[in-house]
């Protein structure tokens, strides 16, 4: 019997997100109406916004010292990489040039960053549970961090980057929580 979203652990909690993800971007290449492609895309970057924060509000965190460096900060630029199109996609529409391929972009990188977090043997689910994280504390306080995310981004806050030029860089090597509009 598959667990409730109560009884899911850090990891799967992640990844039951990224299934919901993957199957938006499906159904955006499907739909072949404006309005539909624009409500799936706007999903899409609601989920992919409220994800992120409570990857680097919570996961990373905690995941920092005990996983490869690298590949913690590599999802933060992928995040950044990400947001920079997801604050596009939200500020345009489905009449806009390049809107298709801008969410196809977003949905490909996507694929790229489950696919690092994902990888059974060196990947950072698997490097996090190998560290012996206590998962169960974890999406506990992921699913906290989720509701007040949803609010946040549901009142239509822009995803904020925190590793490109100009960004308070220092947040992210230190794994801190950023404030709303920071």
């Amino acid at each position: 019997m598959a667990q409730t979203y109560e009884e899911m652990d850090a990891i799967a909690l992640l990844k039951a997100d990224h299934r919901k993800v993957e199957e938006i971007f499906e159904a955006f290449e499907a739909a072949t109406s404006r309005a539909k492609k624009q409500t799936l895309a706007e999903q899409a970057c609601l989920e992919l916004k409220v994800h992120t924060a409570i990857e680097e509000e919570v996961f990373y965190p905690a995941c920092r010292g005990k996983i490869e460096d690298d590949l913690l900060d590599e999802a933060y630029v992928e995040h950044d990489g990400a947001k920079q199109l997801i604050n596009e996609i939200e500020a345009g529409g489905p009449e806009d040039d390049f809107y298709d391929a801008k969410v196809k972009v977003l949905s490909e990188m996507i694929e790229h960053h489950v696919e690092e977090e994902e990888k059974r043997s060196e990947g950072m689910f698997a490097q996090a549970r190998d560290a012996g994280l206590d998962m169960d504390a974890l999406a506990d306080e992921m699913r906290n961090h989720k509701a007040v995310a949803m609010e946040r981004y549901g009142a239509g806050a822009p995803a904020e980057t925190r590793t490109l030029s100009g960004d308070d860089v220092e947040s992210a090597k230190a794994d801190e929580v950023l404030s709303p509009g920071a």
